[in-house]
């Protein structure tokens, strides 16, 4: 590696450091991106005894001091990440940045020889996530995804009501979410960044573009630039949870249509989008609103219209699972014939059998530790970096679902069914679409791959 690369990729990536732990030692952690999720991440680690919060790191000042504080010690404090990655005391680094920092970070912390938690959406495009788990794998380290519905503690009721089939034959999921956030977040004009706002390193791998109060910091999530809208938000919770409920891996073939219909600002990812994949044997349906049908969705649901979350429909009722806690309404089982109409009884017509429907199973419900099992998660990621052990959430996991998630995305912008070979990891014979599995990274980020041969 030439000295000008080296200078500019960081040495930790040059030359791969861990130290090995004994269950005793104090793990340290440093935290990359200290927004909204990156302070909930340090409240939670900070109260593990065996943690010790030794490093922050944000591109806005006042938020690295604000972390410093928040963290119960006197961490340091760095608006360059490359620098905290040379940092040989740090064992794993936290990332909570925007999504199109996510694959470039947990790759070049990899070589640099950190473990990984790393916030979802995993990826912001397809290949993102090959290029991840490999580099965690060369590295032997521990990449965790901040799905943290895998950890909740109800999974352990959920997980045997599935494998019992107690809500029958699975063979529809549905999930969804409604808001009203009309007229949308405004249209600000361009302008030059805030004071203490390094926004070129803001922006890295994605392409340049004139600062705008919206594309940065919390709006970054309504741009293609750098995320995925609600299906990579959002969905990549609910689809994170049907495959890890059903053990699923791959769709078969995607299809999905919206688009910004109703917000009035310069956001660019859809306010409205409905999507559905086949997985074999079953359908995954979905439906994000992001200005109306709050009301509505109140009824919404079929035979279980009051439950909230995931559900999983089966043929003796519905098993609906969020990140904290499960609900189980059945079905009535009733005499095929009985659900005909009597209204009249031409000859030949299937007569009403006299026996009573019965419910197909008892309703079942259950909680979880708490509402959102954040902090559950990251003791699971502690626990198997000291234990060099593969976590509930790995990063396969994570790139799988993620793929789920941009598929959809591309069928929305491409207009079309998408059929994926999960095993070539392309869709079939749609040269368009493939070309939309990578987007090229902004010189010199893209030094980063070749640099490991991703």
């Amino acid at each position: 590696m030439s000295a000008t690369r080296r200078a500019f990729l960081g040495t930790a990536t040059a030359a791969s450091y861990s130290r090995i732990l004994g269950a005793n030692d104090k793990v340290s952690l440093g935290f990359i991106g200290c927004g909204l999720i990156g302070l909930r991440h340090i409240a939670d680690f900070k109260t593990f005894p065996d943690v010790a919060i030794n490093a922050v790191c944000d591109i806005y000042e006042p938020r690295i001091e604000y972390a410093r504080q928040q963290s119960g010690s006197s961490p340091k404090g760095y608006s360059d990440f490359r620098k905290l990655l040379d940092d040989k005391s740090l064992d794993a680094v936290v990332v909570s940045t925007p999504d199109h920092w996510h694959a470039l970070v947990t790759i070049m912390a990899c070589a640099a020889g950190k473990d990984v938690y790393v916030e979802k959406p995993m990826t912001l495009f397809v290949k993102e996530g090959r290029w991840m788990t490999t580099a965690a794998r060369r590295f032997n380290r521990i990449v965790c995804v901040g799905t943290q519905g895998r950890s909740a503690t109800h999974m352990k009721e959920v997980l045997p009501l599935v494998r019992e089939n107690y809500a029958g034959r699975i063979h529809t999921v549905r999930f969804g979410a409604y808001r009203n956030v009309m007229p949308g977040f405004g249209k600000p004009a361009d302008c030059p960044p805030p004071a203490g706002l390094d926004y070129d390193l803001w922006l890295g791998p994605a392409p340049q573009r004139p600062y705008n109060p919206n594309r940065c910091l919390y709006h970054f999530r309504w741009f293609w630039d750098y995320s995925g809208g609600q299906m990579t938000n959002l969905g990549a919770h609910d689809m994170d949870l049907v495959h890890f409920i059903l053990g699923l891996q791959s769709p078969r073939n995607v299809y999905s249509a919206g688009g910004r219909f109703a917000l009035q600002d310069n956001g660019e990812t859809p306010d409205t989008q409905d999507a559905i994949w086949q997985y074999p044997g079953l359908t995954v349906e979905c439906s994000f609103r992001e200005a109306g049908g709050t009301a509505a969705r109140r009824g919404a649901g079929g035979t279980a219209s009051s439950l909230a979350g995931v559900q999983f429909i089966g043929t003796r009722g519905i098993l609906a699972v969020s990140r904290g806690g499960y609900e189980f309404a059945p079905d009535m089982k009733i005499v095929p014939e009985s659900a005909i109409p009597q209204w009249s009884k031409p000859p030949g017509h299937p007569p009403a059998a006299e026996e009573k429907p019965t419910p197909y199973a008892e309703p079942r419900r259950g909680r979880g530790a708490t509402p959102e099992p954040i902090d559950i998660h990251s003791r699971h990621f502690i626990d198997c970096l000291k234990a060099r052990r593969r976590p509930v959430a790995d990063v396969e996991d994570g790139h799988r679902v993620s793929v789920s998630c941009h598929l959809a995305n591309l069928s929305l912008k491409l207009g079309r069914q998408l059929r994926w070979d999960a095993e070539k990891e392309e869709v079939v014979g749609d040269r368009e679409a493939n070309a939309l599995l990578v987007r090229p990274y902004r010189k010199p980020w893209d030094q980063v791959l070749r640099s490991f041969n991703l």
